[in-house]
């Protein structure tokens, strides 16, 4: 069993930890300055357009998705760097250490990547040249609807969005919340799941439908907050109604009654983008506690010294070598067998992970004091991050009932 990882990861991962270190990083406190010159904006800032530009420059684009060739004929450009999903997840990781500048610098930031991946792999030619070709090139930004405030959205039975056919259009009827990034004035795509056969089976009822932003009829309603952060940088999530919201017939995603397929291709690849992410979240944690712990002193000593807090670090080592290896083990399972394959190690790291990563950062924010739950470091962001983790793409008891059903079904 060979542990190394291949040249190709190597020479990626360089290239993008260098970029992280010299540039990334560095911007966070300029972004947090642009965006204090403008609270009430919502979408990217100056810096972050920057740091899209140098990235770009550099070849460090995209790099979440498969190559292939554009999906405009005129484009003439790739797709992505033709990283597999194993390379693409220790990538993934190192973006974790920014989580607000790095998936952005790099055209990796959720939702957009889902939905490029959805376009991709389900979408027509005239849906991609339309919305994935400006998705690719980061002129327009997209949303995500599956959420709705009213219904238990992790029972994908319940969601009570219509989705109509009329003639040659179909006609939409619900209310979304936290799609994320809809405040972004430049989310100009915006993927709608809902219900096009309400008597059908039940995995065969939802479809998915592409909509966009200026369509009448859609109306962003308010922004969402998540432990009082707004993501404004990002395009926060928001709360969306669509009042019979009409669009052609050809704006359907894939086939009817194939939303929640469709939803589970989405979600499998974007799990160890999040978990990789999480892993990456918490690397940093660690290195900001092994320097304050160096350089903090309290009762006679270094916090260093204290007893408690090398059982903490050690606590963090241990979880964290140990979910990379279930991670990367899921990348590689689902390169190698498929995703549904790959089922039971994508629940399980969607469970652990995140506990794990809230866990490590909470025992930063100890070691770090007041400042630690404070704005002055990154921890009590990325501890909100983590913990919203655990409900994002599905709670952990709807996985952990997966995952219990599936092992007992074992001979």
């Amino acid at each position: 069993m060979d542990f190394a990882p291949d040249t190709t990861t190597t020479e990626i991962t360089e290239r993008v930890h260098e970029f992280l270190h010299e540039r990334v990083i560095p911007a966070e406190p300029v972004l947090d300055e642009q965006l204090a010159a403008t609270p009430h904006e919502w979408g990217f800032r100056p810096v972050v357009q920057d740091l899209q530009a140098q990235a770009r420059a550099e070849g460090l684009w995209n790099l979440f998705l498969p190559d292939g060739p554009a999906a405009g004929a005129s484009s003439g450009t790739r797709r992505g760097a033709g990283l597999t999903t194993l390379q693409y997840a220790a990538v993934a990781e190192l973006t974790g250490w920014s989580p607000r500048l790095a998936p952005v610098a790099f055209n990796c930031a959720a939702p957009d990547t889902g939905n490029m991946e959805l376009l991709a792999h389900f979408g027509t030619p005239e849906q991609q040249e339309r919305w994935l070709d400006p998705l690719l090139d980061a002129r327009i930004r997209s949303a995500f609807c599956m959420t709705e405030p009213d219904v238990a959205s992790s029972d994908a039975s319940q969601i009570t969005t219509r989705i109509r056919r009329d003639g040659d259009d179909y006609v939409i009827s619900g209310r979304k919340w936290f799609a994320t990034g809809a405040m972004n004035p430049d989310a100009a795509l915006l993927i709608v799941m809902g219900k096009t056969d309400p008597d059908g089976p039940r995995h065969r009822q939802q479809s998915m439908v592409l909509v966009g932003r200026d369509t009448p009829g859609v109306t962003v309603v308010r922004p969402l907050s998540v432990f009082g952060y707004d993501d404004r940088d990002h395009g926060g999530h928001a709360e969306v109604v669509f009042d019979d919201v009409r669009v052609p017939a050809t704006n359907l995603l894939g086939g009817e009654g194939e939303g929640f397929a469709i939803a589970q291709a989405r979600l499998g690849p974007g799990r160890i983008h999040h978990c990789m992410r999480g892993l990456g979240m918490a690397e940093r944690a660690l290195s900001l506690v092994r320097e304050r712990a160096r350089t903090r002193s309290a009762f006679g000593g270094p916090l260093a010294e204290k007893g408690v807090v090398r059982e903490w670090v050690a606590e963090s080592r241990i979880e964290l070598e140990a979910l990379r290896l279930l991670v990367l083990k899921t990348a590689w399972l689902m390169d190698t067998v498929g995703n549904r394959e790959a089922m039971t190690e994508i629940q399980a790291i969607k469970i652990a992970v995140p506990r794990a990563v809230q866990r490590i950062l909470d025992r930063a924010m100890q070691v770090f004091g007041a400042a630690g739950v404070s704005a002055d470091q990154p921890l009590a962001e990325m501890f909100a991050g983590a913990r919203a983790l655990r409900l994002a793409d599905g709670p952990d008891e709807v996985h952990l009932a997966s995952l219990g059903r599936a092992e007992l079904r074992r001979p």
